[in-house]
């Protein structure tokens, strides 16, 4: 009995001391970028149940549960990443530290037209399960296509068409926050312009956006950016152009004229954005380097092409006469991010794989490397093929967002591509800080508010009284990327501390175990 007596009064004192507390975290000493790109402020920043409870330039005269000495540093919104792919990896590591020791406490999935295709069920799972980060979706056009015409190369037919219409209004509905293409890829490569725009307006009648990996991104970049804009103007829906960028060096300086052209866009009325990871490689899949007629019908289809030899040598044939219009000397662009039938092909590009294969260095005989290992099952790749000076000029582009393109990185796992572990920590330190291509307080407001306000996520992106307090701390005297592409599993440094929906995750540069993210739906 006695000990019942002892605890009680230790009880009532927790519950006094909580009830004493005005704030669950107060935030001092700090330098307030708020997200509206405004010039940053000396001030102090306070968090009551999830939200932010005052900004002020004053010292605040309440009591905190937490306090936290932010020493001078910025203290910003969390930033929001618009262009991710962490399906099924959210499972794997729901701590997410690859998104969140680089500032992120949003992403948005779903990208390049694959995403789950029964969105209330994903966003069940994902609420059951919780992860660090919150995460909002697009509905993906590959996967809708497959899910009702397979991989085949036709046009749907009416009823298939409403089918597809169908499942992107029930994903609108589940609270998806648009439509997304990937042109470049199978079944997506298919589609012509009127079935994505009947998919799109599908999708404009819930208030959603059109996100598009465009069909062309080099080459033809010009023709693929008037098919976006053509889409958005016919489904009066805002579009959103994924990691733009100017691909082979024969089109290195075109980024003049397709930025003028957005712009152009703009001008006329159109709702028009872009987001770039600031990187002059790419990476995508090695089946992108075959044509797309050949990659029709799924996996087993492209095995029986490579293995019928008249078929395999007009693949061959077609391939290295685009790569000699190029007047490339090899492949060496082309690196191996992960291989799972051979591992140790890992980080090793195609030149040097073709001489372990004991073959001379010629594009025939690399084209035929390319093909033996899309035969054992294709691999994920880094393509290094931009300008610097595209990617600086596409930077200053006051609508451009910064996206990272990228999945939860497994730490140690393959050589992928470094944007997973350093793309704001890039701008923020290389772009900003050494470089001086664009001020501080407006890259934070590409990370941030203009993200939230284009995709329409709700009461995020801005250090605002009643918004939700997903909050990031960073020196930007320190903030730097260590993750290369010879050496990609390094985390960022610089971000002391993260906050997500007002619980401290990322804690003196440290995760701390915390998972309170959250599903985030379209306007909610």
């Amino acid at each position: 009995m006695k000990r019942k007596f002892i605890l009680i009064p230790l009880l009532f004192a927790a519950l006094a001391c909580h009830a004493q507390s005005d704030a669950d975290i107060l935030i001092r000493n700090a330098r307030i970028a708020d997200g509206t790109g405004n010039s940053w402020f000396y001030g102090e920043v306070s968090v009551k149940n999830g939200r932010i409870l005052a900004v002020t330039r004053q010292p605040q005269t309440l009591k905190a549960a937490k306090i936290i000495d932010a020493g001078g540093r910025i203290v910003a919104p969390g930033f929001i990443d618009v262009h991710t792919h962490i399906e099924e990896d959210e499972f794997k590591v729901p701590t997410a530290e690859s998104f969140l020791l680089d500032g992120v406490t949003t992403v948005v999935t779903g990208n390049c037209g694959s995403s789950n295709t029964d969105l209330g069920r994903y966003f069940r799972q994902l609420d059951s399960m919780t992860i660090s980060i919150n995460v909002a979706s697009l509905i993906g056009h590959n996967d809708v296509r497959r899910a009702v015409m397979g991989s085949t190369d036709r046009r749907p037919t009416p009823e298939e068409q409403l089918r597809m219409e169908a499942l992107v209004e029930k994903a609108m509905k589940d609270g998806a926050v648009g439509l997304s293409t990937g042109l470049i890829y199978v079944p997506g490569n298919y589609a012509q312009t009127p079935e994505v725009v009947g998919l799109a307006k599908a999708a404009a009648r819930y208030g959603g956006l059109y996100a598009t990996h465009m069909r062309n991104e080099g080459d033809a970049v010009e023709a693929a950016i008037e098919e976006a804009l053509t889409i958005g103007r016919e489904a009066n829906i805002p579009v959103e152009i994924s990691h733009f960028k100017i691909g082979g060096k024969q089109n290195w300086g075109r980024s003049k004229v397709t930025i003028a052209m957005i712009e152009k866009a703009r001008r006329e009325g159109l709702e028009v954005t872009i987001d770039q990871y600031p990187y002059t490689a790419s990476s995508t899949s090695l089946r992108t380097m075959l044509p797309d007629w050949a990659l029709s019908g799924g996996h087993d289809s492209v095995v029986y092409r490579l293995t019928t030899p008249a078929i395999r040598k007009k693949i061959a044939a077609e391939m290295t006469g685009i790569y000699k219009k190029r007047r490339l000397k090899n492949l060496d662009y082309a690196v191996v991010a992960y291989f799972e039938a051979d591992t140790t092909l890992n980080g090793k590009n195609i030149s040097e794989i073709n001489k372990l294969k004991g073959r001379k260095t010629t594009i025939p005989n690399e084209v035929e490397t390319v093909l033996d290992l899309v035969q054992q099952g294709s691999a994920g790749m880094v393509f290094h093929g931009m300008s610097e000076d595209d990617v600086k000029r596409i930077m200053q582009y006051p609508f451009n967002m910064f996206a990272s393109d990228a999945s939860i990185r497994e730490f140690n796992v393959g050589m992928p591509h470094p944007r997973g572990y350093g793309t704001n920590a890039r701008v923020l330190g290389k772009y900003v800080r050494e470089e001086k291509v664009l001020g501080l307080e407006e890259a934070i407001r590409r990370m941030t508010s203009l993200p939230a306000q284009k995709f329409r996520l709700s009461q995020r992106g801005l250090l605002v009284p009643g918004y939700v307090a997903d909050i990031v701390i960073f020196d930007p005297a320190t903030v730097k990327d260590l993750s290369t592409f010879s050496q990609p599993h390094q985390y960022s440094t610089g971000f002391s501390h993260v906050i997500v929906n007002g619980e401290i995750t990322i804690e003196n540069g440290k995760h701390n175990g915390t998972r309170k993210g959250q599903v985030v739906r379209l306007g909610r």
